[in-house]
């Protein structure tokens, strides 16, 4: 069943969308890599208190001790949003990110749960709102009501609202890709390297990277209320294992993006087009197309509004219209359609998947038989 927005939901993300370009990674005219660190909570948001530990300071310190590492590298330059105990609404952190253009908005915090639930959980934004994901958006995102001009600020947004949940994953779904990317280094770190248990990367509609104009994630190192896991992330030697582990995923990521600067990454699409045009896969009964934008202005969905590109179609959803270049079955060719995309300049061109005129994981659309 699809579910309509109400306009007081969308309004502020409306406004977001219709200024939005296509992320790059081609970054190299920035002397500098930036990295946004957000310690979670803080002043009069606790945060959770499991076992009587505080969430707020212990987030800090891994915080810091995370951007303490990272400034030990040249080239990375490292920005709080806070660096004490203090309230920093969750817009604003976001802003802070937008207004110095970074490269990663990096969110840590600790989680609770009323079990003795224990691991490690790193979120990207996401419509996937079931179960537990909801109740960890719902938790995260009611400090909004701390904030005196929350109305204002998040345009009637409600906490418990799953249709509001859904309403801000479509803010940054051309970043949720290189997201993606970065939660799984860092839950693959907390494991070979800080040797704990990892309960795996997962997506909820997180407004704390709402509005960040950049691959965000939100990492939760623990359950404070877990017996074992709440002292140890207690301690000084758990912090700085759990900073080293995120602190090692970022210079692992920035490592990939550089790998992937200059005229190297041409010529690797290029030979990749090559290999997917000998090599048809075909999937039954799904479609592939690649998204290339999203906006509340409806354009003519034709090439020469996009760059070049054939086949575009435009879909509504609520009040805003995504754009798609190409349609076929063949998940090798929509690879390349992907590629011809980035090559034009939308370098956040992402495949999605229909099946019966349903949209699906592409990952489940690649489970279904092909010949």
């Amino acid at each position: 069943m699809q579910t309509t927005l109400k306009p007081t939901i969308v309004f502020s993300i409306l406004l977001f969308i219709s200024t939005l370009t296509s992320y790059t990674t081609l970054h190299a005219q920035e002397e500098k890599f930036v990295v946004v660190l957000d310690a979670g909570h803080g002043g009069g948001d606790s945060g959770n208190v499991g076992n009587g530990h505080s969430e707020k300071n212990i987030a800090l310190k891994i915080t810091l001790e995370v951007g303490k590492e990272l400034e030990k590298n040249p080239d990375i330059k490292v920005i709080y949003t806070r660096k004490t105990d203090v309230f920093i609404a969750l817009h604003e952190r976001a802003n802070i990110a937008n207004r110095a253009d970074a490269d990663l908005f990096v969110s840590i915090h600790c989680n609770a749960h009323s079990s003795q639930a224990s691991g490690t959980e790193t979120f990207v934004l996401g419509e996937k709102n079931t179960g537990r994901n909801f109740d960890v958006a719902k938790r995260e995102n009611e400090v909004i009501f701390l904030e005196e001009n929350h109305e204002e600020n998040y345009a009637g947004f409600d906490p418990s609202s799953p249709e509001s949940t859904i309403a801000i994953g479509i803010e940054q779904e051309v970043y949720v890709e290189q997201s993606i990317v970065l939660a799984r280094k860092i839950e693959d770190s907390f494991v070979n390297k800080a040797k704990r248990k990892s309960r795996g990367l997962k997506q909820a509609s997180l407004l704390v990277i709402r509005n960040t104009y950049m691959p965000s994630v939100l990492v939760e190192v623990g359950f404070l209320t877990n017996n074992s896991e709440g002292n140890y992330l207690n301690t000084k030697a758990g912090q700085s294992k759990m900073a080293s582990a995120i602190k090692a995923a970022i210079i692992d990521y920035k490592k990939e993006l550089d790998q992937n600067v200059g005229s190297h990454i041409l010529h690797v699409e290029a030979e990749t087009m090559k290999e997917v045009e000998e090599t048809p896969k075909i999937i039954k009964d799904v479609i592939f197309k690649v998204q290339i934008a999203a906006s509340s202005r409806e354009l003519e969905a034709k090439s020469y509004n996009f760059k070049g590109l054939a086949d575009i179609s435009r879909e509504k959803t609520g009040q805003i219209y995504k754009y798609f270049s190409g349609k076929t079955s063949d998940y090798n060719k929509v690879k390349q359609l992907q590629n011809e995309a980035k090559l034009a300049g939308y370098s956040g061109a992402f495949i999605v998947a229909y099946k019966d005129d349903k949209k699906i994981d592409v990952a489940d659309a690649l489970k279904s038989d092909s010949n």
